[in-house]
This record gives C-alpha cells, structure tokens and sequence, in this order.
C-alpha cells in the first residue's frame, strides 16, 4: 500500500511530465518538425485522434491530423507560442491540459524580404494526452481564437 506521500510525488510526476509533453507539442510546431510532432501523437487508429484548429472543421484519425499539421507547417515562415493560463487536471491515465496561446507568425515572405508580416493571435486551447507505455501521447487538440473586443461601444452614449 502506498502512502499519501508518495501518491502525492507521483501525481506530482505525472504533471510534470505532462506539462513537460505540451511544451514539446509547441516546441515542435514552432521547429516545424513533423516527425517530432507525429511522435507526440496517440499512434494507430485503434483511439481515433482529433483535431480542431481555429476556425477548421473537425479533423479525425491520426492520419487526418497530421497532414493538416504538414500543411500549417509548409506554409508558415515562423510561429512562435508563449503559453500563458496553464493548467493541468488529471484522472487516471488521462490529463486535460488548457492554456492561452499568444502566438507571433509570419507567413512567406515577399520579394526580397527576409520574412513575412509578422501576425498576433490568442487562441485558447485544450490538449488532452493519454499516459502510453511511451509516454504521455497527445489524444485531442481544440483551438479556439479568442475574439477581443476593443472597448469602443462601452465608451460610447446611448442612441435611444
């Protein structure tokens, strides 16, 4: 029997580690490295995958996910991710992670120009990864873009 103490270091582990396995997530995509990204992923279509980024249909299947992220991939110059709002839950073998995503890009650059525009974006997320033999493995990705409002109506009279 184990005591609270060491249940308390393990859970403590396993939100290490996949607090750790998310920022990989990110760290992959920012490299464009799809085989690290592939890795990262549930393998095989037995536990179907899924995927939603901002503004997509629903993307399902291993297979499906991936090319949508060989795609995002090949036609973005540079992405970079700063994670605010993390925050890990757990049960069982299963961990739900949500964050912001405060993401600078750039799309390809235009003649004679170094790199593209450079883009601002929030989207807020949810990861969920399943603990694997290998590994905490991403089950589902879901990006929403967050809508910011400008302030503007508020400061403004009434029209009735």
């Amino acid at each position: 029997m184990s005591s609270p103490r060491d249940d308390h270091e393990a859970a403590a582990a396993d939100i290490r580690a996949v607090e750790e396995a998310n920022t990989a997530f990110y760290e992959a995509l920012e490299r464009g490295d799809l085989d690290a990204l592939s890795a990262l992923w549930l393998p095989g279509e037995d536990l179907t995958v899924s995927c939603v980024h901002p503004g997509w249909p629903v993307l399902s299947g291993r297979g499906e996910v991936l090319r949508s992220y060989a795609l995002i991939m090949a036609n973005t110059e540079y992405i970079q991710f700063f994670l605010t709002d993390v925050q890990v839950a757990m049960t069982g073998d299963t961990a739900l992670v949500t964050c912001t995503e405060n993401i600078l890009s750039g799309g390809p650059a235009q003649e004679g120009d170094a790199l593209g525009p450079l883009v601002g974006q929030l989207v807020v997320a949810t990861n969920v990864f399943r603990n694997t033999p290998e590994g905490w493995k991403l089950w589902s990705h879901h990006g929403s873009p967050v809508l910011t409002e400008t302030g503007e109506e508020e400061d403004e009279e009434p029209t009735s």
